[in-house]
C-alpha cells in the first residue's frame, strides 16, 4: 500500500513516460492513503453554502458545523439578499442558461448593462464577461500574446495566467522584486514586439499586494502592456473596494484589468476590462469567450447586484478589515511567519507538509475548517496553512482559531520570526 508521506502531487503529474491509464491506477492509492491517515482534506463535503460557519458530512455520514476559513467569499455576498433576490427574478425572466456563446445569440440586454458596469467599476472605457475565471485569463492571455510575444511574470501569478502564455515566451522575475522585473524587461525590450507584464494585484497564496505604480513605470518606459489579474482585490482593497488600480491611484492607467466574479464579488464567472479597442478584439479572438456558452442570467444579475452592494454598504468592507487588524494582531503576538500578508489571506507558514497535513487534521476535528498548501503549489520550505478571512467572521470564532493554532505551534514546534 501507498505511504502518502513519502510522496507529493508532483510525484505522479503525467510526464508522458507512462500510459496515463497506469498512472491514474498508481495516483489512486494516494487520496486513498490521505484517508485512512486523516489528511483527506480535499473535496470535503457541504450540506451549507458559504458563511462563517459551514456544516460538512463526513464519509462516515456524521454532519456536524465547523468555523469556515477556506472560502474567498470576503464580503459574504453569496449569501446577501440583494444578490439572491436579484438571481432569482433573472432566472425567472431569462430561464437557467444563456442557451449559446456570447459572440453569437448568447448575449442578453444583461450581459451587456453588466459589462459596462463592470467597465465603469474598474475605470475602463469597456469589457468582457465569460463564464469562468480561469477561462477568462487563460483565453485572453494567449489572444494578446499570439505566438510570437513575450509574457513577463511575476513567478507567483495566478496558473490561469500561465496557462494563457503557453504559445508565447515567457520570462519570470522575482516576486514583488523590481529590480528583477527591471532586469527582465531589459532582456527582452528589443525581441519582441509584444510584451506583456502579468501580475496578481492579491496574491492568492500569500495575500500580499503587487507593487502596481512601479510595475506600470517600468513596463511602460519599454512600451509593454500591464495585465493585472483582480480576484482577489476587488471588493477588498481600495478605497471604494475597486481594488488594487484604485489603491494606487492609477485608475484609467493599466493597460488590461482582469478579474474574477467568484471572491468577494460571491458568484462565478470572470471578466476582462480595458480600451474599447483590446475588448473589441478580445471579443473575436479569445477563444474561451468565442467557444464557451455565456454566463448565466442568474449569476450575471447576482453579481450586478454585488457590484452596487460594494459602492452602497461600506461597513461590510470595513468589517472586513476589522477582522483582519484583529487576526493579525492576534498572529504577530504569537511570532507565526505569515510572510508580507496584507490582505485577508493569511499564510501560516510552517515549512514542512507532514506538519501542515496534522494539523490541518486536528484544525478540522476541532471545527476548524481550513485548508492546507503543500509542495508543489509553493515550495516545500514554504508549506502552510491558508486562512482566509470574511466580514461575518464574529470575534469568538477568531479568537478560537487564534487560540488553536497557539496550540499548535507548540505541539509541532512551528518555526517563529
Amino acid at each position: 500500500m501507498l505511504d502518502s508521506t513519502k510522496y507529493s502531487l508532483a510525484d505522479f503529474q503525467n510526464k508522458g513516460d507512462e500510459p496515463i491509464a497506469e498512472l491514474a491506477k498508481r495516483f489512486y492509492e494516494m487520496p486513498e492513503d490521505y484517508r485512512r491517515r486523516g489528511h483527506m482534506n480535499y473535496r470535503r463535503v457541504a450540506l451549507t453554502g458559504s458563511g462563517n460557519y459551514i456544516t460538512v458530512q463526513e464519509p462516515d455520514g456524521r454532519v456536524h458545523e465547523m468555523s469556515y476559513f477556506a472560502s474567498n467569499d470576503y464580503l459574504n455576498l453569496t449569501r446577501h439578499p440583494r444578490t439572491i433576490a436579484a438571481g432569482r427574478a433573472a432566472l425567472e425572466k431569462y430561464g437557467s442558461g444563456a442557451g449559446s456563446v456570447p459572440l453569437l445569440g448568447g448575449t442578453f440586454d444583461i450581459h451587456v448593462e453588466l459589462e459596462k458596469k463592470v467597465a465603469a467599476f474598474k475605470g475602463c472605457e469597456d469589457a468582457l464577461l465569460f463564464s469562468n475565471g480561469f477561462g477568462s485569463n487563460c483565453g485572453s492571455i494567449s489572444a494578446l500574446l499570439g505566438d510570437n510575444g513575450c509574457a513577463v511574470c511575476d513567478m507567483l501569478v495566478h496558473a490561469s495566467l500561465l496557462d494563457g502564455c503557453k504559445n508565447g515566451h515567457i520570462e519570470f522575475f522575482l516576486h514583488n522584486d523590481m529590480k528583477s522585473l527591471e532586469h527582465a524587461l531589459a532582456k527582452v525590450k528589443d525581441k519582441y514586439k509584444n510584451i506583456l507584464v502579468i501580475v496578481d494585484g492579491v496574491y492568492s497564496m500569500d495575500g500580499d499586494i503587487a507593487k502596481l505604480d512601479q510595475i506600470c513605470d517600468l513596463a511602460h518606459a519599454v512600451g509593454a502592456i500591464v495585465v493585472v489579474d483582480e480576484a482577489h482585490a476587488t471588493g477588498v482593497i481600495g478605497e471604494h473596494g475597486r481594488g488594487t488600480p484604485e489603491y494606487f491611484g492609477l485608475e484609467g492607467k493599466v493597460d488590461v484589468v482582469a478579474g474574477t466574479f467568484s471572491k468577494a464579488i460571491g458568484s462565478v464567472g470572470g471578466f476582462m476590462a480595458s480600451s474599447k479597442e483590446i475588448i473589441n478584439y478580445l471579443r473575436f479572438y479569445a477563444r474561451s469567450y468565442m467557444f464557451s456558452t455565456a454566463i448565466t442570467p442568474q449569476a450575471t444579475a447576482s453579481i450586478s447586484a454585488a457590484l452596487d452592494i460594494i459602492q452602497d454598504e461600506p461597513e461590510l468592507r470595513a468589517k472586513l478589515w476589522e477582522n483582519i487588524r484583529y487576526f493579525r494582531a492576534g498572529l504577530d503576538a504569537m511570532g507565526l511567519n505569515l510572510g508580507d500578508a496584507q490582505t485577508a489571506i493569511f499564510p501560516i507558514i510552517v515549512g514542512d507538509d507532514l506538519k501542515v497535513k496534522e494539523m490541518c487534521r486536528e484544525c478540522h476535528e476541532h471545527g476548524i475548517y481550513v485548508n492546507p498548501v503543500l509542495y508543489p503549489a509553493v515550495r516545500k520550505r514554504l508549506a502552510r496553512l491558508r486562512f482566509s478571512l470574511m466580514c461575518t467572521h464574529t470575534k469568538e470564532q477568531l479568537d478560537d482559531a487564534l487560540n488553536f493554532l497557539e496550540y499548535l505551534r507548540d505541539k509541532y514546534e512551528v518555526v517563529t520570526h
